[in-house]
């Protein structure tokens, strides 16, 4: 029996009016694009009334899950009012306090809608401060979609060059070709190639930018030694630290990566969780930094502050600024990670486990420790594949890559009835 006939129909009647029947490719995924009706914690249902927990809390913003009564309440209030001044308000100060109060870095804050703008921003003003034109950035980290970012994020292995030195690859078609001439890619975890890479371009790189985990990647933990060069190297050759803490931000801790690791970046981005599932990005750093948008470094937006986004970001912030959410959320994702690797011991499956407990990824692969993008190259991405295929059909919603996120609503029940679906993929190997 197919279970899931609506979708597919519904899938059909999209791609008559939407590219592709979906809002962004990255969405098609098997074994259909699914169509849901309806979520609440951290579950969903689709049209066809299959019910799911949910993994991929829509690419990580829904920290809190569906439908969370403080978020709910907090929208129900704000769209009784104006939706956009196009101006200020109060709601700015607010939101903006709160990411001052748990943010290390953020001496001065400012709103986007999308990560990408935020990056956009951040490497603006990093570059107006130091009078270079170089981004130095890591293989396999993904910074937007836009021509200047989308650079190296996951490239072919035939273009990537030598491991110590990658080539700056372009990563779509009708990106301009000469983006490369301003980007430097390093290897990940490697603090001795971060030190070539200042000596190469000597006074050239503006700024460093990392996933403080490289999450969009397999979701890989930087090591001591490497998280030592990055605090020091960038800063000793002049130049700046900016952390995409786009998704570590308020999920790893309250204070995101820069908490969790003890290193203050110069500047850093922040979207996904900061306002709970509600469109909004924010950039945030030093005053110095920050306040040079106010004499000559061009930046704006029509919907950058807008009072939704405000408010879930203020209503999100206000559940998660002690620490008790969050330090659930990654107690579950443990021992869903606990779990399913005695699982996959139990099936005799080569399986590794990396990240954090509020985000992880899946490795079907021999190797016993994974360290940068080239790494996982060597997963048996067909096992992942099917894995993913088998355990929707078994009521689990995951990412197409592996990855999986945990809500602050994730329970001992969801993770119970996770670890019993995977038990039974797992039989089917």
């Amino acid at each position: 029996m197919d279970r899931y006939t609506k979708s597919r129909a519904m899938l059909a009647r999209a791609a008559k009016s939407l590219t592709g029947g979906v809002s962004s490719p990255f969405r098609a995924k098997a074994p259909v694009p699914l169509f849901f009706a309806d979520g609440n914690g951290p579950r969903l249902t689709d049209v066809d009334g299959n019910g799911y927990i949910d993994y991929a809390l829509a690419w990580g913003p829904l920290i809190l899950g569906h439908k969370h009564p403080a978020l709910v309440d907090a929208m129900r209030r704000q769209a009784e009012k104006p939706h956009n001044y196009g101006a200020q308000h109060e709601l700015e100060c607010e939101a903006s306090e709160r990411i001052q109060a748990l943010a290390p870095c953020a001496e001065l804050v400012a709103y986007s809608s999308t990560g990408s703008e935020a990056v956009a921003a951040v490497w603006r003003i990093a570059r107006a401060a130091t009078g270079r034109h170089r981004i130095l950035r890591f293989e396999g980290h993904y910074h937007g979609w836009h021509d200047q970012a989308l650079i190296s994020y996951r490239p072919n292995p035939e273009r990537m060059g030598r491991e110590d030195m990658p080539c700056p690859t372009l990563d779509s078609k009708g990106q301009v070709a000469n983006v490369v001439e301003n980007t430097v890619v390093c290897p990940w975890n490697d603090a001795a190639a971060l030190e070539r890479c200042f000596e190469r371009y000597e006074n050239q790189i503006a700024a460093v930018i990392t996933e403080p985990v490289l999450c969009n990647s397999g979701c890989l933990m930087p090591e001591p030694e490497f998280l030592e060069g990055l605090q020091r190297i960038p800063r000793e050759r002049g130049a700046l630290l900016v952390f995409d803490e786009v998704i570590t931000g308020f999920r790893m801790a309250p204070g995101g990566a820069q908490e969790y690791f003890g290193i203050v970046p110069d500047l850093a981005t922040y979207g996904k969780a900061v306002a709970g599932g509600i469109t909004l990005s924010a950039f945030a750093g030093k005053k110095e930094l920050m306040e040079s948008m106010l004499s000559g470094v061009a930046y704006g937006g029509t919907f950058n502050g807008n009072p939704l986004g405000m408010a879930a970001a203020v209503a999100t912030l206000d559940v998660l600024k002690d620490g008790s959410a969050l330090a659930h959320a990654n107690r579950m994702g443990m021992l869903l990670q606990d779990g399913i690797a005695s699982a996959a011991r139990k099936a005799g499956l080569p399986l590794q486990i990396t990240g954090f407990g509020a985000a992880f990824s899946l490795h079907f692969t021999e190797l016993a420790t994974l360290r940068n993008y080239r790494d996982t190259l060597q997963d048996d991405k067909e096992r992942l594949n099917r894995f993913i295929r088998e355990s929707l059909d078994e009521g689990l919603f995951l990412l197409p890559d592996g990855r999986i996120y945990v809500s602050a609503v994730h329970t001992e029940r969801e993770v119970g009835e996770t670890l019993d679906a995977v038990g039974r993929v797992f039989s089917r190997f």
